[in-house]
């Protein structure tokens, strides 16, 4: 069994149908990411995004189909094991109760904690290194609720890669972020596939970001329909106007594609 978890995809859906409020997002969905995959998932306001996402991350029952973490259905899972897994990342963050940006950051080691565990040492190197990665060294002691929305997200991303799981699943990573933060933070990811072998789903809304991080997306129409392939196929701006319901121009320059409203 531990030989087939080894070689098992980090997320698998077969067949898999997501439906809200009797609205259906997704139909018959066949899903897998591996190590060091990174697929974008796009579609208009509305058409299911989240929805889809946190069916993904276990955190709600699908209509129909099979879906498993690496090899193990979530059924089998305690939400320490998937947590151990995949980490997921809600559009809101909420902090019910005082903390500072440290302590916040590691909340993301709880995982790999002992019930009775406190942090390590190496537990606070890991969630230091975090913060430092999304810049936000030197407000260790700041109390989170006293963020701006920006350093909040960062801040939720840095929880997010101190629980170092092997699949991340972002609900629009890149909200409240200026430019500078978004590039860095879809840079983080695409290094941590590329270095470390990991897993990234993202829901994004800016096309050309996610054909230059990505390497295959997901298209939801909001009506059951997807389309799922190699970033080259599939982000094209016929395939977009259809999707947004908007004409749009698609320009390349050194292999990066992007597309303005015609």
């Amino acid at each position: 069994v531990a030989a087939a978890q080894m070689s098992a995809p980090l997320l698998a859906a077969q067949g898999l149908s997501v439906e809200i409020g009797g609205r259906c997002v997704a139909r018959a969905l066949d899903l897998k990411i591996e190590p060091g995959q990174r697929l974008a998932i796009l579609g208009r306001n509305g058409a299911g995004k989240s929805t889809l996402l946190a069916t993904l991350a276990g955190l709600r029952q699908p209509l129909a189909g099979h879906l498993e973490l690496g090899g193990s259905p979530y059924a089998a899972l305690t939400p320490r094991a998937a947590a151990l897994r995949r980490a997921w990342l809600g559009q809101t963050q909420a902090d019910p109760f005082g903390s500072t940006v440290l302590e916040t950051a590691l909340t993301g080691r709880h995982p790999h904690l002992g019930r009775w565990d406190w942090e390590s040492t190496r537990d606070t190197e890991l969630a230091l290194g975090a913060l430092a990665a999304v810049g936000l060294a030197g407000m260790e002691e700041r109390q989170s609720h006293t963020l701006s929305g920006g350093e909040r997200q960062r801040l939720a991303i840095a929880t997010l890669l101190a629980q170092a799981a092997p699949l991340y699943l972002l609900d629009e990573p890149l909200a409240h972020l200026d430019l500078n933060h978004q590039m860095a933070v879809l840079e983080l990811f695409a290094g941590a596939a590329r270095d470390c072998g990991a897993g990234v789903i993202m829901v994004l809304h800016d096309p050309a970001l996610a054909h230059r991080f990505c390497d295959q997306a997901l298209l939801i129409d909001g009506d059951g329909n997807c389309e799922l392939g190699a970033v080259d196929t599939v982000l094209t701006a016929k395939k977009l106007s259809a999707l947004y319901g908007y004409p749009l121009r698609q320009f390349e320059d050194s292999g990066r594609r992007s597309f303005i409203p015609d």
